[in-house]
């Protein structure tokens, strides 16, 4: 169990996607469960909901990115 929280500190948005990713489908599959999907239509919806996943997280990945470089140039004005 440790490892994997280690892990997860390491990589929080490998960690993120993974989580994101399975939840959306999860309601992927329950949402459309009825519709009659051939295996083909569900491994295409699929892939491109874990896709969607990742551009979320590294999107939302941005702002974390900005954070960073607003408060490294505080620190740099600071100390010169």
């Amino acid at each position: 169990m440790s490892r994997l929280v280690q892990f997860a500190q390491q990589h929080p948005r490998l960690t993120a996607w993974f989580v994101l990713a399975v939840g959306m489908v999860a309601i992927l599959v329950w949402s459309a469960r009825d519709v009659g999907l051939q295996p083909g239509q569900w491994a295409a919806l699929i892939v491109a909901t874990i896709g969607l996943a990742g551009l979320c997280v590294w999107i939302i990945g941005w702002e974390d990115e900005e954070e960073e470089e607003e408060q490294g140039s505080e620190k740099a004005e600071k100390q010169g």
